[in-house]
């Protein structure tokens, strides 16, 4: 377990003078380029030209810049597109573009550990996870709160990670030590064995009971 000493110290030194690169606007986007932001991270927005994004990171005061200009100049490289996307963001811009050492921070693993993504070798890899949809994440840094995360560095520098996930309000909640492959076949459990799965099939398991108990079907349905 892994949490900031001073939970109101959100800017640790693994981040500072670094710039950080936020590869999309979606929810998750703009919820860490707002709370790296407010935590006082130089932070830029790569997003391609003609995109929806552009408007909105400018209306909420976040710099943004092409995407390939703002990989150049980053030490940190967050890919917040779909996973669907990852390979071709670090095939086409990334490897190509990215400065030695930088890092490539994932919010999820699967697409390293399924996807067959292969940043440069050079590159570090690391895992920032919030455990919270991006409004959510975002409402809680707002409320002076967080959410969980799980971070790794495979390889990489894993206070580095860890400083990210301080500076967006996780550090507030916990922060814990994990991998990549733990983080994904959590993830995907929690997500279609429980959410998908196990609460639907609880909720026809509590109907049929309630029903052949003796109950009205009508009465049971909305229990």
């Amino acid at each position: 377990m892994r949490q900031s000493p001073d939970v109101e110290e959100l800017l640790l030194p693994p981040l500072r003078d670094r710039r950080v690169c936020i590869v999309g606007y979606g929810s998750q986007g703009r919820a860490q380029a707002l709370n790296l932001r407010d935590s006082g991270v130089d932070v830029v927005v790569g997003l391609r030209a003609g995109s929806a994004g552009v408007a909105k990171a400018r209306e909420d005061g976040v710099a943004t810049q092409p995407i390939g200009e703002a990989v150049v100049e980053a030490d940190a490289i967050a890919l917040l597109t779909p996973d669907s996307a990852h390979e071709e963001v670090v095939r086409g811009v990334v490897n190509p573009a990215a400065k030695r050492g930088a890092a490539v921070v994932f919010a999820h693993g699967y697409s390293i550990t399924f996807g067959g993504v292969a940043p440069r070798e050079d590159l570090q890899r690391l895992l920032v996870a919030p455990k919270a949809i991006g409004p959510e994440l975002r409402r809680l840094y707002v409320e002076g709160r967080g959410a969980a995360a799980l971070i790794a560095a495979e390889p990489g520098d894993l206070d580095l990670a860890n400083a990210y996930a301080v500076a967006l309000g996780c550090g507030r909640a916990v922060v814990l030590e994990s991998s990549f492959r733990e983080e994904t076949e959590t993830d995907l459990f929690g997500e279609q064995a429980v959410l998908c799965g196990g609460m639907p099939a609880l909720v026809v398991a509590s109907f049929d009971t309630l029903v052949e108990a003796g109950y009205s079907p009508e009465a049971a349905w909305f229990e």
